[in-house]
């Protein structure tokens, strides 16, 4: 039974439009995979801690010597990892706040992100744990960014999952939603269109 892991990282949650695009793809990838699962990790609704001190010692520290409180941040950090590595296939709902990523998603990304766990280091660089799988990345932006020096979020996503061994990555975006009504509107549908293709 195939596995889809969507990553909703909006502030609104499912109401976010990076979170319909996302969830457009869900629909149409549950209609060909009628037995497949759908593990939903909404950062808005369930936020991840941010990375301190205490909770990266806890990663670092060996099993035996953790406190009771390290060891909740390890389980906690253990099992986004685990939702990753089971999923055939992750869709994330990206929007773009003030030129980057949702802060609720760079938590995800700093929780995920564990040497000798989703990556390792070596003298040719790093190489990824979680193994290579599609994600699809569904961005919205106010503005036009595609394609320009102002998108900081295109390279930083696809750096961090190739850090994990995920290279089988797809951006579509949605742009100029804050332009006008009508760009809106036809900035959406046409991501909609090209959402029905893809599968």
């Amino acid at each position: 039974m195939p596995t889809l892991l969507q990553i909703l990282s909006s502030i609104s949650s499912a109401d976010g439009e990076s979170s319909k695009l996302g969830s457009r793809f869900v629909d149409r990838w549950k209609e060909k995979n009628p037995d497949g699962e759908v593990i939903v990790r909404d950062l808005a609704a369930d936020p991840i801690p941010h990375l301190t001190a205490e909770r990266f010692g806890a990663f670092v520290t060996p099993e035996a010597d953790r406190t009771p409180a390290q060891t909740e941040h390890v389980r906690a950090s253990d099992a986004l990892i685990s939702e990753l590595e089971a999923a055939d296939i992750v869709v994330l709902g990206l929007p773009m706040y003030n030129f980057g990523i949702p802060s609720v998603l760079k938590s995800w990304f700093d929780n995920v992100a564990r040497a000798g766990v989703t990556f390792r280091y070596t003298e040719s660089g790093a190489v990824g744990l979680i193994g290579d799988k599609p994600l699809y990345v569904f961005a919205s932006r106010g503005g036009l960014y595609e394609g320009t020096g102002r998108d900081f979020q295109t390279g930083h996503v696809t750096l961090f999952f190739n850090l994990l061994g995920i290279r089988d990555i797809h951006f579509e975006y949605a742009e100029g939603l804050n332009i006008s009504p009508e760009h809106k509107e036809n900035a959406l549908q046409s991501a909609t269109d090209r959402i029905d293709r893809l599968l």
